[in-house]
């Protein structure tokens, strides 16, 4: 296995849209069927199995009609906090000072000068 690191984003892309096409194919469903529940256009369903993956939106449409939402489940996970550490997070964030707002003026330009 490759670390994950090392692979540049197209090749992480590329797999991810591999492995998209290798599960609709293990559930026997046509790009068109995926398409049509994912609520996709075929011809951006045949993108993203190729790794063009330009929407999250969609890919997540994707997983979930393939029922393959779980491999996001870390990242949805809450992080729960010992006693200590939300302990520690609260003082740290009441020491904080309120935003202030900034004091100087916008420069004006004349309408001649404006690129617009």
């Amino acid at each position: 296995m490759d670390d994950i690191y090392m692979l540049s984003d197209a090749i992480i892309l590329r797999r991810i849209g591999n492995h998209l096409k290798k599960v609709r194919l293990k559930q026997n469903i046509t790009q068109q069927s995926l398409a049509d529940a994912a609520g996709l256009s075929l011809s951006s369903l045949k993108k993203m199995e190729k790794g063009d993956i330009k929407s999250f939106d969609s890919f997540l449409r994707v997983l979930r009609t393939l029922g393959k939402l779980d491999v996001l489940q870390t990242l949805v996970d809450e992080e729960q906090l010992s006693p200590s550490e939300y302990y520690e997070l609260v003082q740290s964030n009441a020491g904080r000072h309120q935003r202030q707002r900034a004091v100087g003026q916008l420069k004006q330009t004349s309408r001649e000068e404006s690129a617009w």
